[in-house]
């Protein structure tokens, strides 16, 4: 069984997720840990649970879902994983953070693995199916756990809202599209976990999400 533990970073309030199963094998998604005791609460959980970090697999690559990863990589010796259609918004990050007036930024290195939509990424005695999902990000791509019934969908689905779509590369019509056909197509009782925000399901977002009705 998959444990999910969700810690909230950075100014932007992004929602970092470490999984992990029963091997004490562990993933991380969008590591955004941005000041030094944010840095040292993901080491801690790590260390406490005796966790084997393998690697970093990104939803997307904005800059509040990768503030943490030089500091990840570096410290843990681990590699980063993302859509190759991402790559052009993680070399945006210097630019963005320029633009938003943010200091003091370890860079992302560049991505150690592409993996694409139908792939699978397997840890311990885990797996993870791997869907495209753009619209918020060109790159975006979602992670999603049959066996234990939840989708990691970073910034594509929020509880009662949906990804902006005014950044580069981005399309409501195409986002709009990618949760009718990858998200709204799972079961009900899957929890969908989400970039910003609380957790939700498949099932409430259809009968609630207004920008899906």
């Amino acid at each position: 069984m998959i444990t999910v533990e969700q810690i909230t970073f950075n100014p932007f309030q992004e929602n970092t997720f470490i999984i992990h199963d029963e091997t004490k094998e562990a993933l991380v998604v969008d590591p955004g840990c941005y000041y030094p005791e944010e840095k040292q609460r993901f080491k801690d959980y790590i260390t406490t649970n005796c966790l084997d970090l393998k690697g970093i697999i990104s939803t997307h690559s904005h800059l509040d879902h990768v503030f943490g990863n030089h500091f990840v990589m570096s410290e843990f010796n681990v590699g980063l994983t993302i859509h190759k259609e991402d790559l052009q918004t993680l070399k945006m990050q210097s630019k963005t953070c320029e633009m938003y007036g943010i200091p003091n930024v370890d860079l992302s290195p560049e991505p150690t693995q592409f993996i694409k939509e139908g792939e699978q990424i397997k840890f311990g005695k885990s797996v993870l199916d791997v869907v495209f999902v753009p619209g918020h990000a060109p790159g975006h791509i979602a992670f999603i756990s049959h066996k234990d019934k939840f989708i990691i969908n970073g910034d594509c689905l929020f509880n009662g809202s949906i990804g902006r779509t005014d950044l580069p590369g981005g399309s409501m019509e195409q986002l709009l599209t990618s949760i009718r056909t990858q998200i709204f197509t799972l079961p009900d009782d899957y929890t969908v976990y989400c970039g910003h925000g609380p957790s939700t399901t498949v099932g409430f977002e259809k009968n609630n999400n207004p920008f899906l009705k």
